[in-house]
């Protein structure tokens, strides 16, 4: 027993013994096989950690092409596809697979998801059964690549202002795709720069003469391996980290193809030169289109998760073998995770990664229940895509922050490349910007919140948003939050009334949801105040918008933070007695209340903690460190990252 923790013993508090095994199996859920399976095949290729340090940038592309090829052969890539073109018939697999991919090198998880999870998820969702019919059997054996053609030089995030453009020459049968101007180049694109055959490419789609928006088209790239007529290719080159994936620039000067490239699911050019759609809304059209690629948000959240558990894996091994230091003179030097400072600098951490590896169990479910027609209803697509939204950046950045505290905490150790931190880091912090910038997904969340999902509203821009809440008055916005309400419910929650400083109750799920719950609330009332205010002053609507885009991010992180806990709680709490059950109470406490703690300023200057409670926070997140500290080695092995990827002999011995 460390010496602190000799309070909680004198409290009566028994450690909890852990079932590693029985947690294993608890974390790993209904995809245990698939998960093993992907473990194999990691374990198999385990050479390539050391690839991305000896190979020349050509040869590991070549070696990360071959792996993610063989893979394929496995099964384990193609889990998502139907089954009539050698699929598993189930997207929720297919999302458990990628999340399980991330233990290792992260250039043939990105390598996959571009091939299998873009370029052949537009495919099957975007076309129809003449793409499917053309494409899907080679596509998922792996002897089909391509790419995912979105992105472009001059636009990122904003893709209704994409540069492509594709005219339809009625005569000829066929689409005309060009680069109208330098702006308008595919950048960023993997798979581009050498392995592409074919390319998915997003452009304005112009017919007769008139714009349609933007669509996505099936574009050959190259034909026997030399790149085709009309187009020209150019290599990103060396990038931060990634480098086993050849993303590149690609130019279309007037390349044609048939008709029947375009994908049609959602609408359609006749052979005259007719456009037909059954969304008759062009922007609830594109933002439908957009929502049905959502799987990728999905897979790299939870990516993102697992990235984390490679780090803190490493960090708390190598914290439970290292000493430094004699805790009193003359005796022997005291192990790094005995020490407040380091249980509190990765303890939380670990906490906040079970918490969000829960709330990817609820967000891949409602993927798979979405996209297997157990529930697609309107309603059920717009708050997957929110929820799938916010979660991608919670989980990638809290990957970024879990890699940089890892490697920190391992000393001079976690900055040789043998130890797996200088890989993680570099490769890993690109994924807060792809499949979505997160500043720019969490406005997609707060927009949600604002219109309560509403299918009205689902095509709104910021403008229209601006123009909807200001169109209402605020006492009906206050009264949907019902924030008011909320206060009494917090009130009744704490111990002893409006006695604020009691300390009793902190961990009590149902306070710590209502605190969050309070502060989410208030922040969506507080800011429909300011947007019409603002408008009510004269003032531009974008203006006002821009002006909050703070409150924004503020709302949408308090949203998803709360939905964090609910999963977590909702995971744990009907579990059989035991002292898994008991560690999980511990994590999940830990994660509120340090949650609660972060953000202790807001809560004070809005009169939820005075300075009394605030200080109890801190001391029952204290003492929960101390009580998680013996379990930590137990609670990142039931994570199952295979040793062969934790590699590092200098943090492991």
């Amino acid at each position: 027993m460390a010496p602190d923790d000799a309070p909680a013993a004198a409290s009566g508090y028994v450690q909890p013994e852990i079932d590693v095994e029985a947690l294993a199996r608890l974390l790993e859920g209904e995809y245990a096989k698939v998960r093993d399976l992907v473990r194999s095949n990691l374990v198999a290729h385990a050479c390539v950690l050391e690839d991305a340090e000896r190979l020349e940038r050509e040869a590991f592309r070549e070696r990360v092409r071959d792996i993610a090829v063989e893979m394929a052969g496995t099964g384990q890539t193609g889990m998502g596809f139907p089954a009539a073109y050698g699929g598993g018939d189930d997207i929720g697999a297919s999302v458990a697979a990628f999340e399980t991919l991330a233990f290792g090198d992260l250039s043939v998880l990105i390598k996959v998801g571009v091939q299998f999870g873009l370029f052949g998820g537009a495919i099957l969702q975007l076309g129809t059964a003449r793409h499917h019919d053309a494409y899907l059997a080679d596509l998922v054996a792996g002897r089909l690549l391509g790419c995912f053609a979105m992105t472009e030089s001059g636009h990122g995030s904003n893709v209704q202002a994409l540069g492509t453009v594709a005219r339809y020459d009625a005569e000829a049968g066929e689409f005309v795709v060009t680069t109208e101007g330098e702006g308008a180049r595919k950048d960023y694109i993997g798979n581009a720069a050498r392995h592409a055959e074919l390319a998915v490419v997003f452009a304005q789609l112009e017919v007769g003469g008139q714009a349609r928006g933007v669509h996505a088209l099936v574009v050959p790239l190259r034909s026997g391996g030399q790149v085709v007529e009309g187009v020209e290719i150019e290599d990103d080159g060396l990038k931060m980290g990634l480098n086993g994936v050849d993303n590149g620039r690609i130019r279309f000067h007037g390349v044609r193809v048939p008709r029947e490239a375009l994908l049609n699911r959602f609408a359609d050019v006749t052979p005259d030169g007719t456009y037909v759609s059954s969304i008759d809304n062009p922007n609830r059209r594109f933002f439908t289109m957009l929502g049905t690629l959502v799987q990728g948000r999905v897979c790299i959240g939870g990516a993102g998760v697992n990235i984390a558990k490679v780090a803190l894996t490493l960090a708390v091994r190598y914290a439970t073998r290292r000493r430094q230091f004699e805790a009193s003179p003359g005796g022997r030097e005291q192990l790094l995770l005995d020490y407040g400072l380091h249980q509190r600098r990765l303890l939380p951490l670990l906490a906040r990664t079970y918490a969000l590896h829960f709330a990817q169990d609820t967000v891949r479910g409602q993927l798979h229940d979405v996209f297997s027609g157990r529930d697609d209803s309107p309603d059920a697509r717009r708050r997957l895509e929110a929820r799938a939204a916010g979660m991608k950046a919670l989980g990638t950045w809290h990957a970024t922050r879990t890699v940089q505290e890892g490697r920190e905490a391992c000393g001079g150790a976690g900055y040789l490349a043998v130890n797996r931190f200088a890989a993680l880091k570099a490769d890993s912090d690109v994924f807060t910007t792809f499949e979505g910038d997160n500043h720019v997904l969490l406005q997609l969340v707060a927009k949600g919140l604002l219109t309560d999902h509403a299918s009205e509203f689902e095509d709104l821009d910021q403008l229209g948003v601006v123009r909807y809440v200001t169109g209402l008055a605020v006492e009906t916005v206050i009264e949907k939050t019902s924030a008011h309400k909320l206060l009494e419910r917090v009130r009744d929650l704490l111990p002893g009334g409006e006695e604020w400083d009691q300390e009793a109750g902190l961990r009590d799920p149902e306070y710590q949801l209502a605190m969050l719950r309070f502060r989410e609330e208030h922040m969506l009332a507080g800011l429909a105040r300011r947007l019409k205010a603002g408008v009510d002053r004269g003032r531009d609507p974008g203006a006002v918008f821009s002006s909050v885009q703070d409150h924004v991010i503020a709302l949408a992180h308090a949203h998803v933070e709360r939905l964090v806990l609910e999963s977590f709680v909702d995971a744990y709490k009907d579990r059989p007695e035991g002292g898994n059950k008991v560690a999980l109470g511990l994590l999940c406490d830990l994660y509120a209340l340090s949650t609660i703690e972060a953000d202790r300023a807001w809560f004070m200057e809005h009169g939820r903690l005075t300075v009394q409670r605030s200080k109890a926070i801190s001391r029952e997140v204290g003492d929960l460190c101390r009580k998680v500290r013996p379990l930590a080695v137990d609670l990142v092995d039931a994570w199952g990252v295979p040793p062969e990827m934790l590699r590092s002999p200098d943090l492991l011995g």
